[in-house]
């Protein structure tokens, strides 16, 4: 019998967090090259955002090429007001793998409230389809289509809730294609503003 996994990190939430990006789980450790979200060499997250930001799929690499930077990552989300956590605290993986499809969700974040721990943040980025539909359950609103949003109240504060294609490699479209989706997004979000 397959045991619970309770979620390894703690959110990441910037005091002015502006947005808040949420994946499903992080994958098995064995698979991290840094102590942070998405830290799957193979995922493609800071790469995305090395483009988008830096015009560099490498920026967030560390000199040796063999794990993204930690420090250079959280520096750049907390200067860009960008919060992240998972829509899962704890899951049991059915295979010995990071695909969210064989991901059995035990216990789900409470959503609401890591939001009212950012006030100031008025979007929500789900980034993939089961973090997507997860979030769109627990904030009441619809799923958008992949690259749209669709809004939603929280005590008084009228949201976003983005749904960004995954930026895992078994998402099977070019990074330069998830980085212009994500680049819409990021525009709408203000985050490209120096």
């Amino acid at each position: 019998m397959k045991t619970a996994e309770r979620h390894p990190l703690e959110p990441f939430l910037p005091v002015h967090a502006r947005l808040l990006m949420l994946g499903s789980f992080p994958p098995q450790r064995k698979r991290w090259s840094m102590e942070f979200f998405y830290p799957n060499l193979q995922n493609d997250m800071w790469r995305i955002f090395g483009l988008l930001f830096f015009e560099d799929r490498d920026h967030f690499l560390t000199g040796d090429r063999k794990a993204f930077d930690r420090e250079r990552i959280e520096s750049f989300c907390r200067g860009r007001g960008i919060a992240i956590y998972d829509t899962a605290e704890e899951v049991i993986r059915l295979k010995d793998n990071a695909s969210d499809q064989f991901l059995q969700v035990v216990r789900e974040v409470d959503l609401k409230a890591l939001l009212r721990r950012i006030p100031q943040c008025r979007n929500v980025v789900a980034t993939g389809g089961k973090a997507a539909e997860t979030a769109a359950r627990l904030l009441e609103c619809e799923v958008p289509a992949v690259g749209d949003f669709s809004t939603f109240m929280l005590d008084g504060r009228m949201m976003r809730f983005w749904r960004m294609p995954s930026s895992s490699r078994a998402y099977p479209i070019p990074l330069e294609r998830k980085a212009a989706v994500y680049r819409t997004m990021a525009e709408a979000c203000e985050l490209t503003a120096e």
